[in-house]
């Protein structure tokens, strides 16, 4: 659950933090676990949840954007996936602008569906199927630049 709340964290503190929370709000409702799912499940949303309310206090804007995120529009080479590592990846989706990184983790990850997303985070879908488009094009930007500089 550690590695969901740092989806939504700037910093390892920040989503133990979080992760605490979650696990005070699972212990106090426990008695509301139907057994109709996993557990684990269960555990999930209320962590995701949870980081949600963490990311509403921090009051993200959902139209950060860097001008030049969008216009850039290169071919991904096939190769540039190639010298990606987990970890690696898991930077880039941390360096997304906050907006771009809560819709990215929800729909990509986490599975939500856009009006899903928009209903958790109070915005048209609207906003959220835009806020991903971003997210992606940011981040085949940000890889165009590792296999710029992998290449060199």
């Amino acid at each position: 659950m550690l590695t969901v709340c740092l989806r939504y964290a700037v910093d390892t503190m920040e989503a133990e933090d979080i992760l605490q929370e979650s696990f005070v709000k699972v212990y106090r409702n426990l008695s509301q676990f139907k057994f109709e799912g996993s557990f684990e499940g269960w555990v999930r949303r209320i962590v995701v949840n949870t980081a949600l309310k963490h990311c509403q206090k921090k009051k993200i804007r959902f139209d950060e954007i860097k001008p030049d995120v969008t216009q850039q529009q290169g071919s991904m080479e096939p190769s540039a996936y190639t010298h990606l590592g987990e970890n690696d990846l898991m930077r880039l989706i941390s360096n997304l602008p906050e907006g771009y990184k809560v819709v990215f983790n929800l729909h990509v990850i986490e599975g939500y569906s856009h009006e899903e997303i928009a209903e958790m985070l109070s915005i048209k879908d609207s906003t959220s199927r835009s806020q991903l488009v971003k997210a992606r094009r940011y981040l085949q930007n940000e890889i165009l630049k590792l296999q710029k500089t992998v290449a060199v």
